[in-house]
């Protein structure tokens, strides 16, 4: 099996060196794309001063289902995982892909974070008879033809949540996710806090529940069943806040103001994806997906010619 790594990275050029040197001593079969952009950090000088690294992609949008489905359109492997920037994988790390993907279309294994080995395990929920098997997206891999032809790669309309979006198109098709505790990557302790670069995180209350109706609408339909996890999630963050509020570490406009963004993105998710259900009705269910033809890369270098 020839396993290709895409690592998209923004603006980390020490964090993604030290992930690089990770993969040339720990996988120094696998084929390496680093998909990068817009750094302004000298990422693109370093990259290209390494002989480890097959191919370097310039991305002009921060979309990391953009950078990841550039990386996908130029991996060879048939064996395809994606890897964080900021994580260093253990000694067996491809080897438990390997093992993985003999067993199941897609393989994650742990995120430890400094000294914690703890950090994950497999996430499992049951939506709509569809047993939902969660992987952490900078830490997984495909065999390619699944991640092409079944997912046709990640949603490019979402900003945070295409890991989970792909989760469920993978339940919908029946395959499985399975996890491999030799699977291990590392991030620093004190490294990745707050916002990732590459856009919002589940913080950003707008983009969290706009990712959230929109994948649960497209995935599913709209059926009591979305309408009860949304509301369920809301509820829970409104309550949270609302205590916050109470003990004097958040003011009722902040609450408000929280409340709106909610809402709107609830509308907005729900709207879009139905309009993304409606463009798509295969089993994919991926509009904007890898396939849709579109200028991701500005520039290539490929050192494989």
């Amino acid at each position: 099996m020839d396993l290709s790594v895409v690592v998209p990275t923004l603006n980390g050029r020490d964090r993604l060196a030290a992930s690089l040197d990770s993969l040339a001593s720990r996988a120094p079969d696998a084929e390496v794309v680093v998909v990068n952009g817009p750094s302004a950090d000298g990422t693109t000088g370093m990259v290209r001063e390494r002989a480890d690294v097959d191919v370097l992609v310039e991305v002009a949008d921060r979309c990391i289902n953009v950078a990841r489905n550039a990386g996908i359109a130029a991996a060879t492997g048939d064996a395809i995982a994606l890897l964080g920037f900021d994580l260093r994988i253990a000694e067996g790390w491809a080897d438990a892909i390997r093992d993985g993907l003999a067993a199941a279309n897609a393989v994650t294994g742990p995120v430890s974070r400094g000294d914690d080995d703890n950090s994950d395990e497999l996430e499992r929920r049951e939506i709509a008879g569809r047993d939902v098997r969660y992987f952490n997206g900078d830490n997984v891999a495909f065999r390619a033809t699944t991640l092409r032809e079944t997912l046709d790669g990640f949603d490019e309309y979402l900003r945070t949540g295409g890991a989970r979006d792909a989760a469920h198109r993978l339940a919908g098709a029946g395959y499985e996710v399975v996890w491999h505790d030799e699977m291990r990557t590392n991030r620093e302790a004190d490294e990745h806090a707050g916002p990732g670069p590459h856009g919002p995180d589940e913080q950003h209350r707008n983009w969290k529940y706009r990712s959230l109706s929109y994948r649960l609408t497209k995935n599913y339909g709209p059926r009591p069943t979305v309408a009860r996890r949304t509301l369920t999630h809301a509820f829970g963050d409104a309550a949270d806040a609302a205590r916050a509020v109470l003990r004097g570490e958040g003011s009722p406009s902040a609450w408000f103001g929280s409340g709106r963004e909610v809402i709107s993105g609830i509308l907005r998710g729900s709207a879009d994806g139905l309009v993304a259900r409606a463009r798509d009705r295969s089993d994919t269910r991926n509009p904007s997906g890898l396939t849709v033809e579109k200028q991701r890369a500005v520039a290539t270098y490929d050192r494989r010619e």
